[in-house]
């Protein structure tokens, strides 16, 4: 799996992580979707990684995957920032897999 993170991107992900210490996880989240097929993709900051969880180095930081989760996304990646909507957007060569992508801290700090 190989992602890309824009100049944009990885400076709204510094900003929002600023002086915090934990690790940036591309979260296929299922909760209150109804099935696993129909999750979506959301950028969590977290403080400690599950044991699903691998590393997926970027030409930024690197973002962590679960393993059981991988089959959802496509093989080449691109996180990018929307300014006018403010905004993640999670695409690939072929299709944007979440144009509204949001952040979530989950580290509580």
């Amino acid at each position: 799996m190989e992602i890309l993170i824009t100049e944009l991107a990885q400076e709204k992900i510094n900003g929002l992580t600023k002086d915090k210490k934990g690790y940036v996880k591309l979260k296929y989240d299922t909760d209150e979707c109804g099935c696993v097929m129909c999750g979506v993709s959301t950028l969590w900051f977290v403080s400690e990684l599950d044991s699903d969880d691998y590393e997926v180095k970027t030409n930024n930081v690197s973002v962590y995957i679960e393993k059981s989760k991988e089959v959802f996304l496509d093989e080449k990646l691109t996180i990018d920032f929307n300014e006018k909507r403010f905004s993640f957007m999670l695409k690939s060569p072929n299709q944007y897999l979440n144009p509204r992508m949001s952040f979530i801290d989950k580290t509580g700090k």
